[in-house]
């Protein structure tokens, strides 16, 4: 049988689904991924079907289209709809997400690709919904995009999902009503939010999410999961290279600082100048991920520049990370068991950066806009506290047990068995 998964955005959008297809893959299922361009190698390198949508989505968060989002009113303006050529690049997206769709006997999709729960009623076939984040209501915390603000009672906690599920399905709803209109010259029968509608036996929600970095709330509906985070476990078949592993063996354990596949390009020079100024001050050898928020410079002694090195093979040789909270980064940081400090620069960053404070296991978390070398240094320092490596290595032991990616596969695939057993019936 045959499972179609929609991804959206970044690399750390991407490779949960991946972690996610290699134990389907096991269960015997075929497995087509649908994502940017950008991910095709990662994608075909892990033997999966790929399925392109049009457009790089380095290139696209880099021109401009869309807006930086420290905070939650600006999270809900950030892409700019009134540009035509982002409004005719969604309409192609879903298009290439239909066609990815064709001949799947289920689908499980993105939260930003919300299509695969149109799509799946339209075939007839199961839809699960696959977070990297929750946004299913609860009373227990606020929405991921509100929970750096100010608390205001459980009532509020609920009410902020709610704003954040109607909003996030206001920036997806977009494409898929210029397409269906295009395609059929009607919206589907029903159309509405399906978030909330995602919550049945045949239609479920699982979130990649630790228990135990947010636990289980009680008051999430029947049919909404969180086993754990989805990693992709085995690093054995790995090779880095022999720059990496000499750097590696050369010293002491190193601080890793990396800012994204999509960062700070305009402050690039900038920021590699203040990462190598703090590590001098804080006296630690550094690796520094080079992407679009850092500027690749010479390697030295105690400095190393890379390009791509898997986090979950990476980062348990470091003694820290320093990342700016994507909530995969963030996830491997935990599994790692390494302490981390987080350097937000918007979204749902500011969320994880606080949350890791709340759980003990960092240094702390600093906004990208108030971040200096003498706070980036004394953040590093204080990752060699005894309690915060203590609290981040007894975390990394609990996240790494949970095996979140081979229970969400045991869900979808005993959804689409009690399906097809139900339409055989």
């Amino acid at each position: 049988m045959l499972i179609t998964m929609l991804s959206t955005g970044t690399r750390g959008d991407t490779q949960p689904f991946i972690a996610l297809g290699i134990e389907l893959k096991k269960k015997g299922y075929r497995v087509r991924i649908a994502a940017s361009q950008s991910y095709r190698q990662l994608v075909e390198e892990y033997g999966f079907e790929f399925a392109p949508m049009r457009g790089d989505v380095t290139k696209i968060l880099e021109s401009g289209l869309v807006r930086d989002a420290d905070s939650p009113l600006k999270f809900f303006t950030s892409l700019n709809f009134k540009n035509d050529d982002l409004t005719e690049l969604m309409i192609a997206g879903q298009h290439d997400m239909h066609k990815a769709c064709e001949g799947a006997d289920a689908i499980v999709y993105h939260p930003g690709a919300t299509l695969g729960y149109y799509v799946a009623k339209e075939m007839r076939i199961p839809s699960i919904l696959a977070s990297p984040f929750p946004m299913t209501p609860t009373k227990e915390y606020p929405a991921i995009i509100f929970y750096d603000r100010i608390r205001l009672g459980k009532t509020v906690n609920k009410l902020t999902h709610h704003i954040f599920e109607k909003g996030f399905w206001k920036m997806a709803n977009m494409g898929v009503k210029k397409f269906y209109v295009q395609r059929y010259g009607m919206l589907p029968k029903g159309f509405a939010n399906p978030y909330p509608k995602q919550r049945t036996v045949s239609h479920p929600t699982i979130t990649s999410l630790s228990p135990s970095v947010f636990p289980v709330p009680e008051d999430w509906p029947q049919n909404v999961y969180a086993f754990g985070y989805w990693f992709i476990e085995d690093q054995s078949d790995y090779k880095p290279s022999t720059e990496v592993e000499a750097f590696l063996s050369a010293g002491e354990r190193p601080v890793y600082i990396g800012f994204g596949s999509v960062g700070d390009k305009a402050n690039a020079a900038e920021s590699t100048e203040m990462v190598l100024q703090a590590l001098k001050k804080s006296g630690k050898r550094g690796i520094i991920n080079a992407g679009s928020g850092m500027q690749e410079r010479e390697n030295t002694e105690d400095v190393l520049f890379i390009k791509s090195v898997p986090h979950e093979w990476l980062f348990p040789q470091l003694t820290a990370v320093v990342h700016h909270g994507g909530a995969g980064t963030t996830a491997a940081a935990l599994r790692s068991g390494v302490p981390q400090v987080v350097i937000p620069y918007g979204n749902d960053q500011f969320a994880w950066g606080r949350r890791m404070v709340e759980l003990g296991v960092s240094g702390g978390s600093i906004p990208r806009k108030e971040l200096t070398t003498d706070k980036l240094a004394d953040a590093i320092k204080l990752t060699r506290s005894s309690a915060v490596r203590e609290k981040a290595k007894e975390l990394g032991v609990k996240v790494r047990a949970e095996k979140g990616a081979q229970k969400s596969a045991e869900l979808i695939h005993k959804t689409i068995e009690s399906f097809y057993r139900k339409e055989r019936n």
